[in-house]
Order: structure tokens, then sequence, then C-alpha cells
């Protein structure tokens, strides 16, 4: 992380050598100014921050300057200042698993491993493990997660009722009972789940870490170990035998739970954050009778990702780092996160969880898996590399040759094979 951060700022002053002066420092931005630059993403999480900001700069007498964009504009915006090393951010809003690894290695992120220790009230211990796994680099936490989800079991207790079966606690239990209501019922698939090549990656994950693999061990590729194979062959399985009918292997979450909510499976494995898809009446033909689970348990348990889908982070080219902490220590304190969990954003606070006023809007069946799921969960839903999509596409392959029927250890140890190549490329 020094070397990194050397070469950083040698990138800067370069910079600053050939009057890029559009990404470089600005009055505003000096060192204990009284202005935050905060860049955060379109999301119901920034709807409540924002409207609580004046609260902040009423406590405080700092300034929050807030710019808030699309997925696609926010990645365009960090992309090029940046890497110009420019300090016209201060707080930001990111994906951890998705570019966390590429800016941390890139010396984007500040640490903020004795700021995190530093507030007894404030409490670090207090969030969930998985996430915080997520947001931590080389033993440095570079990020303080925001939102979490983790993957559950969505089912149809009217179709278990009438099937006289109880909810699937263990794979082999789960792949019963589909294979039953499927025969029971025909024209309903016994279960239903992402099938796109990349789509399918996060869903997956959890499949794969209750059967006790991984996408790396030790930082090498692990896809074409037995415990891989096996939950490939599973989760694909599971939808070549009991899914839709004719169904289609490009399918992302709005596809599969429009096959749930209209009626067309009994089961469905998905992220908690998307629930209300299925429980809103206007959206969903199930809405009365949609019941929620744990993941149900494989070989090693049950073992779902719970992830922090969003993080705040310091620009480690911020002038105004002891500020920005500020925010990000008030955006992220026990009672935000409450209110921001209240309004239906899963947070990452095991206290909000352990209070009833924050699950108190969550169905109680779906806040009683969340919970259990947040204290199994693994910290990351796709292999934790710099070119998250290439790998996803590599990595899903077997899924989809699982799905059409085909010999998917085979495509295991293609993967296998081009996983450790693409690992080579990126050292």
């Amino acid at each position: 992380m020094e070397r990194k951060k050397l070469a950083r700022t040698a990138a800067i002053l370069t910079a600053a050598t050939l009057g890029l002066a559009a990404c470089g420092s600005s009055d505003e931005g000096a060192e204990g100014s009284d202005t935050i630059r905060v860049t955060v993403a379109n999301h119901v999480w920034t709807d409540t921050i924002k409207a609580a900001i004046p609260e902040f700069e009423e406590e405080t007498g700092l300034k929050v300057e807030l710019t808030q964009l699309g997925e696609d504009q926010l990645s365009d915006q960090y992309n090029v200042k940046l890497n110009a090393g420019s300090d016209e951010i201060d707080v930001m809003m990111y994906r951890p698993l998705q570019e966390g690894r590429l800016f941390a290695d890139n010396g984007y992120l500040a640490d903020l491993s004795e700021r995190v220790e530093s507030n007894e009230d404030w409490d670090w211990s207090d969030f969930q493990e998985g996430p915080v796994t997520a947001t931590t680099f080389e033993d440095q936490v570079v990020g303080v997660p925001i939102i979490t989800e983790r993957e559950v079991l969505y089912y149809r207790k009217d179709l278990l009722a009438a099937a006289g079966l109880e909810i699937p606690s263990t794979m082999e239990e789960l792949e019963a009972a589909a294979r039953t209501i499927s025969e029971q019922n025909p024209g309903t698939a016994g279960f239903v789940a992402r099938t796109g090549k990349s789509a399918a990656v996060t869903q997956f994950s959890s499949f794969l870490f209750s059967f006790g693999g991984d996408f790396l061990e030790d930082g090498k590729s692990a896809v074409g170990s037995e415990e891989a194979k096996e939950a490939y062959a599973f989760y694909g399985g599971l939808i070549n035998k009991y899914g839709p009918e004719n169904v289609s292997t490009d399918m992302s979450w709005s596809e599969a739970m429009a096959i749930f909510t209209q009626g067309g499976a009994a089961f469905y494995t998905e992220a908690d954050s998307l629930y209300k898809n299925a429980t809103d009446p206007a959206k969903s033909k199930v809405a009365e009778t949609v019941g929620f689970a744990p993941l149900p348990a494989g070989p090693a348990g049950s073992k779902p990702y719970n992830i922090p889908s969003w993080s705040l982070a310091i620009n480690e080219a911020s002038q105004n780092q002891d500020n920005a902490w500020k925010f990000i220590e008030w955006a992220t304190s026990k009672d935000m996160t409450l209110q921001i969990q209240q309004s239906g954003v899963p947070g990452p606070r095991s206290s909000v969880w352990a209070d009833e006023s924050g699950t108190s809007t969550y169905p109680e069946d779906l806040a009683e898996a969340i919970t259990v799921s947040a204290e199994n969960g693994v910290g990351h839903d796709r292999p934790l590399v710099k070119s998250v999509a290439e790998a996803r596409e590599i990595v899903g392959g077997p899924i989809v040759a699982a799905i059409t029927g085909e010999d998917s250890d085979n495509a295991a140890d293609t993967a296998q094979s081009d996983f450790e190549k693409f690992l080579e490329g990126e050292q």
C-alpha cells in the first residue's frame, strides 16, 4: 500500500506539473475547509441522508456540497477524477465488490483503520463481519459499509401447504420439495433463479460457499475444485430439472423475479433487498402467500453472501480528510443507520437488526432470515479481483452449462484454466 501511495503522489505531482488545473485542488477543498464535497449514487439511502444533511450542518458548522449521480455517471466521474489524482472529491460512495479492489490497489482510498477504532460510541465492532471484510484491503480498512444484502429463500406458502411440505432447511430438502411441487403442479416450476452467465454468479456464490467452495483459494483459481463442481451441478441442475419450461440462459434478477411474482415458481433464491417486488400487491400476484427463509444448508452449512452493496470512503487525495471523516461518522452512526433501515434500506449494524424498531418495517420471517444470514454470511458474492466483469464471464460459464444439461464438470475445468490465465494477467 505504501509503495502504491508513493506512486500515486508522484502521479498527482506530475498531473499538476502538466497543468491539469481542472482536476487540481481548489480553495474549497483546502485542508480544514468548512466545505465537504460528497459524491454519491442515486439510491434510497442517498435520499434519506440528503434530507438529514441540514441537521449535520447545523450540529457541526460544516457545509456539505453533494453531487448525486447515476451509477454509470458515477463510474465515469471516478475514472476521470481519481485517475488524475484530483482532490475535488472528499467523500465517495463506491461499490466494494465491483470496484473496491481496483480503487484500493490504485491507492485511491484513504486508510481509515485508526479512525474507525477511535470512537467507542460510534462502535466499529457493531458492523457485521461480512461487510467489514469486503471493505478491508491488505489489513487496512478503506471503507465503511452503508447498504447490505444477503441471499435468502423466497417461497410460496400455499404450494408448500398443499404439498404437505415443511420449509426446506437443507439443499437436499430444497431439491426434493422443488421436484414434488413441480410434479403436482404442471406448468409451475419448482425452482427459479438467475441464469445469465454473469448475472447468476452473485446468487450462485451462496451455493458455492454452502458446498464448501469459493472462487479463489490463496489467490488462485478454485472454480475447478470438487466442491465447486458439486455446486455448479446442483444450482444448474435445479433449474434444468425443475425450472420454467424453455428457460432462457440470460435472465437477471428482474426476469427471474417476474416468473416468481406471477406465480410461475415455488422457490426462488435472491437478494433480500429486492423483497418488496414480491410483497407489493401492485407488482406481485403472490404477495399474500410469499414467505422468506434462510438459504438452505449445503454440505458446509448455510453460507449465503452478506455483502455491502455500497460503502463510503475518503479520497486519498482529499485535503479535507478530517472533516470528511466527520461526515462518514455521522452518516453511518447508529441513529442514522436505524433511520435509513426503517425506510427500507438494510444496514450493516448488528445492533439495528437486534432493535425491534429496526425490523418493524420488514416481514417478520424476512427479518429473521436476514439475522441468521448476517451471522453465517460470507463477505463477497463474486471473485475479488480488479476486472470483475471479465472474471464473472469466466466463472459463470459452468452455471450455464449445468442449466442447459451440458457437462458442467468439463465446463468447470475449462473455467479453472481460463481463470488461472486471467489471474496471471492481473498481477
